[in-house]
């Protein structure tokens, strides 16, 4: 894997870097930065990210992502590993239990809910925290979470759509932004059912 100066517009991105080795990285672009750092810290999953989108490619999707490539997608830019064995704080999560969640359980949130950002848009909206900054989440055990979520995304349906990861306001993470008081978890702009 290198990261290199973009070359020319490449309508397929994906099969160029699956072709090559070579990631496209703009020199001043923080989006570009923190995709390389992903590279870097999740070299297996990024390659099966990248793996099947180019396999899924010359499927020929008329013009559009198909559902496998979308979520692929999302999950590149905008997705997380949740590592947690705690079933209470799991199903809380799974039922979009904000509140419950982030507030009533708090203390058990931070010794037992464990939240790995990968996706790189995700890391370049977290240096201006607000509101509204949401990934879609996989749920891991212990262990290897490069080897884990690699393995997750390979064992996916080709019809899968983003509906199989967890939606999760990173903003309400306790700690994470300031006036996290029950007021704030209720609001359903941010914090949906």
């Amino acid at each position: 894997m290198r990261f290199v100066p973009p070359g020319p517009e490449d309508p397929y991105y994906e099969i160029g870097v699956y072709e090559s080795g070579c990631v496209a990285t703009r020199p001043e672009s923080l989006h570009d930065w923190f995709n390389a750092l992903c590279w870097l810290a999740f070299p297996r999953t990024k390659a099966r990210i990248n793996a099947l989108h180019a396999r899924e490619l010359p499927r020929g999707e008329g013009g559009r992502r198909g559902p496998l490539r979308d979520l692929l997608t999302i999950f590149d830019e905008g997705g997380a590993i949740v590592v947690c064995g705690d079933e209470k704080l799991l199903s809380l999560l799974r039922s979009a239990s904000w509140k419950a969640l982030f507030l009533d359980h708090r203390a058990r949130v931070l010794r037992s809910l464990k939240i790995v950002v990968f996706g790189h848009a995700v890391m370049e909206q977290a240096l201006e925290p607000r509101p509204g900054i949401t990934c879609k989440a996989i749920v891991l055990g212990e262990g290897n979470l490069d080897s884990g979520a690699a393995r997750w995304l390979a064992e996916v349906p080709a019809d899968t759509s983003p509906k199989a990861l967890l939606p999760l306001p990173i903003f309400g993470y306790p700690g994470w932004y300031e006036g996290q008081d029950a007021g704030f978890y209720e609001n359903k702009r941010f914090f949906r059912p």
